[in-house]
């Protein structure tokens, strides 16, 4: 009976990566399956707790698949229930208490700070392919929005769990299991693989910036969009340093902002890779141990994922010009993973105590009337314990590993070479953008986007023009 019990209380705590079969289609380059899948378990999770991830590996599957409508209405419905979270009192009572008794995962996924600023950021990327920017700078502005109020959000966030761990009635034991060093040694070598990833201001995405000053450069009403785009550029060349990219993004600020023509310039945009994806680590936590068979606790880790076109070469009239790294999602995901990580620690080990402690009031209880229903018991505790120590792996694993840009003189002809170190080549024709004498490419932002997902998939590349 108690394993019936057990099994019963326990369905349903499979982990976020063994469930998700979108990153294996994605991997493979099977895109049209991913996007399949992805919404799939978008439309069966209907207002569930892991709504908001499926709809973002929705979005983002139906994104490369060039069908930018559809995706913008999963990024919507993503974005409606993040900021449903947002505005609310975060979770209820029930919903934590369950947690508490079970584990993290079994919260509603409120989506990451970065989630909601590449979300943005895709929405307004698909608005510029549909040819409508002046959906586009709503987008943007909201990224950046994202970006501003992630700081304070976190500060809250550890706050809470620094309050609820001060509050409980086993403090001694939850304060007893973080000083272990054993348990402390466990958790910093399971990050001990994100150091030396780039490092940039809590919560800013590089990428997001850098498409912030391309739009309000080329999109810009007044002197004001160019100020934006040219504190957006600076922004950019403060993560990254000022290469010849950028300083050709400043020359066309310049330009605008004395009334010239800009030069007709094609900028070359490659996501590639997959971002890191969750698992976890279990780690034995120090507490009463006479009637309690076992006490543990389940981490999740974040591992970083290889199998990546590391670059890209493209020739335009006669000239090569390599890609340069604009943003490391890497970077932004392990470092919101290091900022999530106290309040991470501080809920796993507070929830596992309780679990313990109330084991062992349960076996103590049990043991007393009768030694074989105590063993039984203990027997029991200890699988369902077991059973719910699982950690919290819900990522958006279709994000890429990196952004990189080049730019370069739109080319007469209009034609350019797109080149992989494992040696793909595509040409590409560019759309034509406004018509003048020196050519019908003139006048013209023209953008070319190019992903990869991971090496021997095939190129995906779309284009749009910003002008």
């Amino acid at each position: 009976m108690l394993f019936v019990l057990a099994a019963l209380l326990t369905s349903g705590c499979e982990t976020y990566s063994h469930k998700n079969k979108v990153i294996v289609y994605w991997r493979e380059g099977n895109v049209p399956r991913a996007a399949e899948e992805a919404t799939k378990r978008a439309e069966k999770s209907g207002d569930g707790k892991d709504m908001i991830v499926w709809h973002l590996e929705e979005g983002a599957t139906l994104r490369a698949l060039g069908k930018y409508q559809e995706s913008n209405q999963a990024f919507d419905q993503a974005q409606e229930r993040m900021d449903y979270y947002a505005q609310k009192a975060k979770v209820s009572i029930s919903e934590e208490t369950a947690a508490f008794l079970s584990n993290q995962a079994n919260l509603p996924y409120e989506g990451r700070s970065y989630d909601g600023i590449m979300l943005n950021t895709y929405e307004a990327l698909n608005y510029l392919a549909l040819g409508q920017p002046e959906r586009a700078r709503p987008a943007l502005i909201r990224a950046y929005q994202w970006q501003q109020e992630a700081v304070a959000e976190n500060a809250k966030r550890i706050e809470n769990a620094q309050k609820q761990v001060e509050e409980s009635k086993d403090k001694k034991y939850i304060e007893m299991a973080e000083q272990d060093p054993k348990v402390q040694s466990q958790i910093q070598g399971s990050t001990k693989d994100l150091n030396g990833l780039s490092i940039y201001a809590d919560y800013v995405n590089p990428f997001t910036v850098y498409m912030d000053g391309l739009f309000f450069l080329a999109d810009a009403t007044d002197n004001s969009d160019l100020e934006r785009a040219h504190k957006s550029f600076e922004r950019v060349a403060g993560f990254n340093g000022t290469d010849e990219y950028i300083k050709r993004d400043f020359s066309l600020v310049d330009e605008r902002m004395n009334n010239k023509p800009m030069s007709p310039t094609t900028f070359v945009i490659f996501e590639t890779g997959c971002a890191p994806i969750r698992d976890q680590i279990r780690i034995d936590i120090p507490i009463i141990v006479t009637y309690v068979s076992y006490v543990g606790a389940a981490f999740p880790t974040l591992q970083l994922q290889g199998d990546f076109q590391p670059g890209l070469n493209v020739a335009a009239n006669g000239a090569t010009y390599a890609t340069h790294e604009v943003a490391s999602m890497d970077g932004i995901i392990a470092q919101d993973f290091k900022n999530e990580l106290p309040v991470i620690i501080a809920k796993t080990i507070a929830s596992s105590v309780a679990k313990g402690v109330a084991a062992y009031f349960a076996n103590q209880a049990v043991g007393q009337q009768s030694d074989w229903g105590g063993f039984l018991m203990q027997v029991a505790t200890a699988a369902y314990q077991m059973s719910v120590n699982i950690a919290d792996t819900r990522t958006w694993t279709t994000l890429p590993k990196q952004f990189q840009i080049c730019c370069f003189p739109t080319p007469p002809d209009g034609k350019i070479e797109v080149m992989t170190p494992t040696g793909a080549r595509v040409m590409v024709t560019l759309i034509p953008a406004n018509q003048g004498k020196s050519g019908v490419f003139a006048n013209g932002l023209n953008v070319v986007y190019v992903k990869s997902i991971a090496i021997g998939t095939p190129l995906l590349i779309s284009q749009f023009i910003l002008q």
